[in-house]
């Protein structure tokens, strides 16, 4: 397998690529699809096999199942990360070990009830949180230690709809790929 193929399977999306400008009908479609999320999640889902939940969507990735548990963890922080740059000026995030979380016990769990159920009250939240975010609030930071660099409260929106997606996009290629790939 080539570095190419290698890295369309990593990025069946692409990389996200923050826009130069980012008008009020961008952050209006991110909001969307943040919302859509978990419905989409669960319909792709929803009849694997505990098998299947097993599958990878590329050698050496995540199978399925860490992958939905992966994105209940990530996106418990982006709710955090959102409400200290509304609540607090320009704020370090705390990063965390994704890799390592993925590990754990409830991210390699069979049942997904949990993480499902924490996407869904967690996207009503962030949904009704950014839609209500004014456009001096859209402006407002955090700095991510890791990279060095402070984030905008509406690019970090439009990470976290490309972050939906991509994880959407390796859930629907494990299954296309049905467990073709092994951890």
């Amino acid at each position: 397998m080539t570095s190419k193929d290698l890295y369309s399977l990593r990025f069946p999306i692409g990389e996200f690529q923050k826009p130069d400008t980012i008008s009020s009908e961008m952050i209006n479609l991110w909001i969307n699809d943040l919302e859509r999320f978990p419905s989409e999640i669960n319909k792709a889902i929803k009849v694997l096999s505990k098998e299947q939940l097993n599958w990878t969507y590329r050698p050496d990735g995540w199978n399925i199942k860490q992958v939905v548990h992966h994105c209940a963890d990530s996106h418990m922080h982006s709710i955090i990360r959102f409400k200290l740059a509304l609540t607090e000026d320009s704020p370090t995030i705390k990063p965390f070990y994704e890799d390592r979380w993925a590990t754990l016990i409830d991210g390699n769990d069979d049942s997904l009830d949990d993480s499902l159920n924490v996407l869904r009250g967690l996207h009503n939240k962030l949904g009704q949180l950014l839609k209500h975010i004014s456009e001096d609030e859209l402006s407002r930071e955090f700095m991510h230690p890791d990279h060095l660099k402070r984030l905008r409260i509406d690019e970090t929106i439009g990470m976290y709809a490309w972050h939906s997606n991509h994880h959407l996009a390796h859930i629907k290629q494990a299954i296309t790929y049905e467990g073709h790939f092994k951890m």
